[in-house]
């Protein structure tokens, strides 16, 4: 019995995890099977290709790793660095902040460019070390492409071009947990050495699988890296792949049976329209935002994110009673304020499997709770901006065309 029932779906519309499209459940209700029979590495040679797609890279090799984000995090950092090597990196909000955490329990040695939560990375500050670090000691920039706590997008070609303009060999790491299949995203194109998404978001799977996919520059880095590491090595998996196995232990199964319907949507919808789809959805978030009268946490247009808007409250509002009521009486699910921005905005999430008029339904919802709250809210403002918006975007259906 489930102790929290509610007649109906429940609206999820938080920054991850999401919704999980119907195909991808039924693919995942399957036994489990002998993961050294031909089928799984059959099944994962093809996924490995595939998955490269996603980060647009031709020379990347990706791994499929059993855990969270976090644990893409750490294979990243111990796959090409060295205990007391300089890390700079960017402090724009609570993951940025995780991430950071992370990198000085690991024992590196991180230069932190911190900026307001709402603001972008300071690329200008990040200029100023690359041309003074002449004997390149810097020997990694990270940088979290969509900070999900304060819906910030940073640039990552502008950053690649600084890099390039001071010829700086720095490896470029890049967490595109939130971003990845859902902004665009050009591992080759600008550069990155490696770049990690996690299962949970815009892929619309389960928790449970970070992907990591690194450049033949961090596969070489990974030779002399003294980091200690054990579950989280690629040597032990590029060893598997040589072998045609392609698995130093269990995989999930059911996660890579889904992650090949997860793959297979994504490619039927096309990467660029899938794109094209959550810009629609994130400016229709933002025309609602404003129709409230509420702000953006996001300080400038060029952050916006286009996988979650970041709502400013009024000060007599405890973000935090929006998120409480949403699931309490609407059974809607809202992203909380993190950190510093706690009881001070609530997260709508606008990424993965998802269409416009379930994202009406939300903000109908939203628009519902801020009258709830004491916000005086005219009822139907948000809908109405973004469905004025949406009704001239939104495309045919190629498929019913």
């Amino acid at each position: 019995m489930d102790n929290y029932y509610a007649p109906g779906r429940n609206h999820l519309f938080v920054p991850g995890p999401v919704n999980i499209p119907e195909q991808v459940l039924r693919a995942m209700n399957r036994n489990n099977e002998d993961y050294r029979s031909p089928a799984i590495p059959a099944l994962t040679k093809i996924l490995l290709e595939d998955v490269k797609k996603i980060f647009k890279t031709i020379t990347g090799t990706p791994f499929l790793i059993p855990t969270t984000g976090t644990g893409a995090w750490e294979s990243a950092l111990t796959n090409t660095l060295s205990p007391g090597d300089r890390i700079v990196s960017f402090l724009i909000g609570q993951f940025s902040l995780l991430w950071i955490d992370q990198m000085q329990r690991l024992n590196f040695n991180v230069d932190v460019i911190e900026s307001d939560w709402g603001a972008g990375a300071n690329l200008e500050v990040l200029g100023s070390k690359l041309a003074a670090d002449t004997g390149h000691t810097i020997k990694a920039i990270c940088i979290v492409h969509n900070e999900t706590a304060t819906g910030v997008t940073n640039n990552l070609a502008a950053l690649r071009k600084l890099l390039d303009h001071y010829q700086h060999p720095a490896l470029f790491l890049v967490d595109g947990v939130s971003s990845i299949c859902a902004l665009d995203f050009r591992m080759d194109e600008w550069g990155v050495d490696v770049a990690l998404t996690g299962s949970q978001k815009a892929l619309s799977l389960p928790t449970g699988m970070g992907i990591v996919c690194a450049s033949p520059k961090a596969l070489e880095a990974s030779k002399t890296s003294k980091s200690v590491r054990v579950f989280f090595d690629w040597k032990d998996y590029l060893k598997f792949y040589k072998m045609g196995t392609f698995w130093p232990y269990t995989p999930s199964i059911q996660l890579l049976y889904g992650l090949r319907t997860a793959l297979d949507l994504l490619f039927e919808e096309g990467l660029d329209n899938v794109i094209e789809r959550h810009s629609r959805l994130a400016k229709a978030t933002r025309l609602a935002v404003e129709a409230w009268g509420l702000k953006n946490c996001t300080q400038k247009e060029e952050w916006f994110s286009d996988t979650v808007t970041a709502v400013v409250v009024p000060s007599y509002i405890d973000s935090s009673e929006i998120v409480r009521r949403g699931w309490k009486r609407y059974n809607l699910s809202l992203g909380l304020g993190l950190n510093k921005v706690a009881g001070k905005v609530f997260r709508i999430g606008h990424l993965g499997n998802l269409n416009e008029l379930q994202l009406l339904g939300c903000l109908a919802g939203v628009e519902m709770i801020l009258r709830d709250v004491g916000y005086p809210v005219k009822l139907g403002s948000g809908v109405a901006a973004a469905c004025a918006f949406l009704q001239n975007t939104i495309p045919m259906i190629p498929s019913r065309i």
